[in-house]
């Protein structure tokens, strides 16, 4: 048996005459930048989470420093985070010249552990941003309570979880800006690269929307220093007429989440979710202690794996002017060097599934 790691084309062939009618659309009338559909999209995205305001933009990557932005991030902010992710959420921060300060994640969620922020907090701390990490959020309340004290923002990058929900409600409600990534293996992508910013701030939102077009607030009239950050027209045709399904993915990822922990056998460590709480399910990230050979095993027999992350932040060679040195996150360095991803897409069958759960129990310890 082959696997087939995210199935796009099999998705693309699912609601292929859709997909291809919306393209064709954008193809006809050219307005290729900042044409009808993203109006479309962005009311579809509030609709989708109950937010008031959805401004889509380039990329996950410029949604975090798009937000950042439009918060006044400036040099030599100190804003707080978790090592254990994808370097864009650091490194946007250090495209602004802020500085990032690590703190460690919980072993169970992955998440950010907010029980170790306050010491992290400094007279420079401007924010905190946290991860929801293979599309789990993290500890909200908890964070917000600990922003709202010290009068810091709070921004989930939420580029693995758009549809996760925290105590039943969208994300983009338990902080002051929510970015999500719509890169082709997310749980909702597009085509090609694409994000979103959603808050309910209406000041905010007005400054984003300025943002992304290097600040204008009319033609060539400049208010503020911005990107080019657009989404492009057609990507936006695209995640349109995939956002119409994606309540039926989001359960089908579910179902495949669930018969995975069910089938995997119990010497594996299998994802933690937390009762208040759902996952977009970004990934299904298993821990072995010897990985890299159940990887190559795997591999012998057909089934695709991943590693996020192999590698945390502060270990990095681009990051090593902070000064943090091995041991100095305990928890994040163990986990990445047991983690892998096993296939996650909607459209694993009930073979598929069982043939991986064997395979990976009679090669990993």
């Amino acid at each position: 048996m082959k696997i087939d790691f995210a199935k796009l084309t099999y998705q693309y062939n699912l609601y292929k005459n859709e997909i291809d009618e919306a393209i064709a659309k954008v193809l006809n009338h050219g307005k290729y930048i900042m044409g009808p559909e993203i109006n479309e999209l962005e009311e579809k995205l509030c609709e989708f989470t109950g937010s008031k305001n959805a401004v889509t933009c380039s990329s996950g990557t410029d949604a975090l420093l798009l937000a950042m932005m439009a918060l006044g991030v400036k040099e030599e902010d100190e804003i707080i985070t978790t090592p254990f992710t994808f370097i864009a959420t650091a490194e946007t921060i250090a495209l602004l010249k802020a500085r990032p300060v690590f703190v460690d994640i919980d072993e169970s969620t992955y998440n950010i552990d907010y029980k170790k922020i306050e010491e992290k907090i400094t007279p420079k701390t401007k924010g905190i941003i946290s991860v929801s990490l293979y599309g789990q959020p993290s500890d909200l309340d908890e964070i917000n309570e600990i922003a709202k004290k010290h009068n810091l923002f709070h921004i989930v990058d939420g580029a693995q979880s758009f549809g996760a929900t925290y105590k039943q409600k969208a994300e983009v409600h338990n902080c002051d800006i929510y970015t999500t990534s719509f890169f082709p293996a997310k749980p909702l992508g597009c085509y090609g690269d694409g994000g979103a910013v959603l808050t309910n701030n209406d000041e905010l939102a007005e400054k984003l929307k300025m943002l992304r077009v290097h600040g204008q607030n009319k033609r060539y009239h400049h208010k503020y220093i911005g990107l080019g950050a657009r989404l492009d027209t057609i990507q936006a045709a695209i995640l349109f007429v995939k956002l119409q399904y994606y309540k039926k993915d989001l359960k089908l990822r579910q179902g495949v989440a669930e018969k995975y922990t069910k089938q995997l056998p119990n010497n594996i460590i299998k994802p933690t979710l937390k009762e208040d709480r759902t996952s977009a399910w970004a990934q299904y990230s298993i821990r072995v202690n010897n990985r890299d050979e159940v990887q190559a095993k795997l591999k012998e027999v057909g089934i695709p794996t991943a590693v996020h992350y192999p590698m945390p932040l502060h270990m990095q060679e681009c990051f090593k002017y902070l000064g943090y040195k091995k041991g100095d996150f305990p928890v994040a360095e163990k986990v990445s060097k047991e983690i892998m991803s096993l296939p996650m897409n909607p459209y694993l069958n009930d073979e598929e599934i069982e043939y991986i759960a064997k395979k990976v129990g009679e090669f990993a310890q």
